[in-house]
């Protein structure tokens, strides 16, 4: 290439140089006025609104918690009566081997939970996050002895192949001193009336758990047949059918707080509703609070990114 040529490319680079310079000071200038006229967020700005997003939603988060585990928890408008020495004295409950599942999780048995077992008591039942394992405990043995044709005619039998104490809610327990087989359906711990029992039996069919498709009908987990210890007895100290499905609303809220609190995120996000006010048949029923249900919940709230977390987490299906 010779001289000249050499000078005219210098000279075309220089030039384009000297314009890509004047056109990013133009830019830097042009986005100064921006900002200081506020057309654009600042990223503080930015940086802000999300803060303020997150803080809103788990002030949402926050509040419907405090609905599904109200702080006082809820009453069921029972008592207990002389459950638990019915439980003890018959081998239901092994007291040593009961009272250790709670010292070896940290939350010994308090002094009137003690009482309740071996005495009895009469005052009504209060569910809360503090009580709500020992409950589940307590009254999955309820459920498990006392005796009731939705035991011993219904699907449990139907579907064991003769071997009921093959399931999750009877080879599970291991709190007695007696065989299983042995104690299921056995005891005369809540006796119903006629009508009782068709209360029992309607709501037992229409309360579902996240953990499984079953309803308390079918109790073949320890949460079904707690629930079904808890509905019996409801029953048979006159609970209505809306009591007893209201109960179960959150009782269930109690053992499954994160399935519930999806729950009531997805019922404010879908129908501007809130738990509190929100139908217990609905809430408890196969479309939400069966394992299926659960999971259609969940997927929602996915796509919709409101997928939140509750403080506690539900048990499993043991002791």
């Amino acid at each position: 290439m010779s001289d000249s040529q050499n000078t005219q490319t210098e000279s075309m680079i220089n030039r384009r140089i000297t314009q890509v310079a004047w056109i990013t000071v133009g830019l830097v200038a042009v986005y100064v006025v921006v900002m200081a006229s506020g057309w654009l967020p600042s990223a503080k700005v930015i940086a802000t609104q999300a803060l303020d997003s997150q803080s809103s939603t788990n002030v949402e988060t926050t509040r419907l918690h405090e609905q599904i585990n109200p702080k006082d928890g809820y009453n069921l408008s029972v008592s207990y009566g002389d459950l638990g020495p019915q439980l003890l004295a018959s081998g239901v409950i092994n007291y040593d081997a009961f009272a250790a599942i709670y010292q070896n999780a940290g939350s010994p048995l308090s002094a009137e939970q003690i009482e309740i077992l071996k005495n009895g008591s009469d005052h009504e039942i209060v569910i809360n996050a503090q009580n709500s394992y020992y409950l589940l405990n307590f009254f999955w043995a309820v459920g498990l002895a006392n005796r009731n044709v939705i035991l011993t005619e219904g699907p449990m039998v139907q579907n064991s192949d003769g071997k009921v104490e093959n399931f999750a809610s009877t080879g599970g327990w291991s709190l007695a001193t007696k065989p299983i087989t042995d104690l299921y359906s056995s005891m005369d711990l809540i006796p119903l009336t006629e009508k009782q029992q068709k209360l029992v039996e309607e709501v037992a069919q229409g309360v579902y758990r996240p953990c499984c498709d079953n309803p308390t009908h079918f109790p073949d987990c320890n949460h079904g047949m707690a629930m079904l210890g808890i509905l019996e007895l409801m029953a048979s100290q006159g609970a209505t059918a809306d009591q007893m499905f209201e109960a179960a609303k959150y009782i269930n809220a109690y053992w499954f707080p994160q399935q519930t609190l999806e729950t009531a995120l997805y019922l404010n996000a879908t129908q501007h509703v809130d738990f509190a006010a929100a139908d217990p048949r609905v809430i408890v029923g196969k479309s939400m609070s069966s394992a299926s249900g659960a999971k259609m919940v969940h997927a929602d709230l996915q796509s919709r990114g409101l997928l939140q977390q509750a403080p506690g987490q539900g048990g499993s299906c043991a002791n």
